[in-house]
């Protein structure tokens, strides 16, 4: 079973997939913290990544497949957290998987209103040193800045500032939101409501696969 979770930036999709992935013996993969991890040894994709944009879909998709290949070595039972984020990157994913004997099963959407996704991210503190992530709102840290788990200093990062952030939110609403009608034409879109505990979004996401 592969699936894709999206929504907003700060909508709960890195949470809300980790706990999907522990839940349901699922390969985790952001392609956030795979584009972050990559830019501290590539200054292309540290430019695009600081400046709140998003790489090309080709750069994109060169760097999913063989991180999937050399990391998971299959095509199953993945679970995708930050791809695709636009229509033709979801094509690519899908032919690629059909070649391969695979499909998307689910795309599970975490809606959350742009207020609310502002509030979260301008929160949103990350240790320099273990890349633990906390937010000052919704899972703060005993210390607003140091780190709960090793002690190192919370920083905020450049993508979460109010200029990126505000980038970020037009590109999703321009191009991610028109994947939601693909979704639904495709019978695999799951929505649900972003602004509830994580508790009861976990809970309800869970049902979907029979599971508590």
């Amino acid at each position: 079973m592969n699936i894709l979770i999206f929504g907003p930036q700060a909508s709960g999709k890195g949470t809300q997939a980790h706990i999907l992935a522990g839940k349901l013996g699922l390969f985790y993969l952001s392609t956030g913290d795979l584009f972050r991890k990559l830019s501290e040894k590539d200054s292309k994709v540290k430019r695009v990544v600081e400046k709140g944009e998003l790489p090309s879909d080709e750069l994109a998709f060169s760097l999913l497949k063989r991180f999937i290949k050399d990391e998971h070595g299959s095509y199953q039972n993945i679970i995708f957290d930050g791809f695709p984020r636009n229509v033709n990157q979801y094509l690519m994913l899908k032919r690629w998987f059909y070649k391969n004997k695979s499909k998307i099963d689910y795309a599970i959407l975490l809606d959350i209103s742009d207020e609310e996704a502002i509030r979260r991210l301008s929160a949103r503190r990350v240790c320099s040193d273990c890349k633990e992530i906390f937010n000052l709102i919704t899972n703060p840290s005993k210390n607003p800045k140091v780190c709960d788990k090793c002690g190192g200093e919370l920083v905020q990062r450049e993508d979460d500032k109010p200029e990126a952030i505000e980038k970020r939110l037009s590109l999703y609403r321009n191009v991610t939101k028109p994947l939601i009608d693909v979704f639904e034409k495709e019978g695999v879109l799951k929505k649900v409501n972003g602004e509830q505990p994580i508790e009861d979004i976990s809970r309800e996401l869970l049902s979907f696969f029979g599971k508590q």
